[in-house]
């Protein structure tokens, strides 16, 4: 959708919190310092996007493979593709900091392109938009 929206020439920002940053951080981050909660959540939580899960339906590992095989089939772009496709046509990603800091996630391991904002900065933008979506 954002893909989408930003090749109409709108401005699109894509706001990531609590599971959603696990869609921005890079595929190789750097060693960062975390304490016993960061630590925690860093062994919980996927390592990045090829890691991601599909759902509660992701079947041992199978429904995300599976959902990748089918994209790769049908001609459709990965989500690193299409990930990057956006950053190229200007949207903007914000991570949530409220977010990053209860899950312990540091700004070194996200996207560089990546920017961190809170409440303030997400509600700044939905006022601004004419169309406001939060999945």
């Amino acid at each position: 959708m954002a893909n989408g929206a930003a090749a109409t020439g709108r401005k699109v920002t894509i706001f990531f919190t609590f599971w959603g940053l696990n869609a921005i951080k890079k595929e190789r981050k750097p060693h960062v310092r975390k304490d016993f909660w960061g630590r925690m959540f860093g062994w919980m939580l996927p390592a990045d996007s090829r890691k991601l899960g599909l759902s509660k339906m992701n079947m041992g590992g199978i429904g995300a493979r599976m959902m990748r095989f089918l994209m790769k089939e049908k001609r459709i772009d990965s989500l690193e593709t299409l990930r990057q496709q956006a950053i190229d046509n200007g949207v903007e990603f914000i991570a949530c900091q409220m977010s990053m800091d209860v899950m312990g996630i540091k700004r070194e391991e996200l996207l560089d392109s990546v920017s961190v904002g809170g409440v303030a900065t997400y509600m700044e933008r939905a006022e601004q938009a004419n169309v406001n979506l939060f999945i």
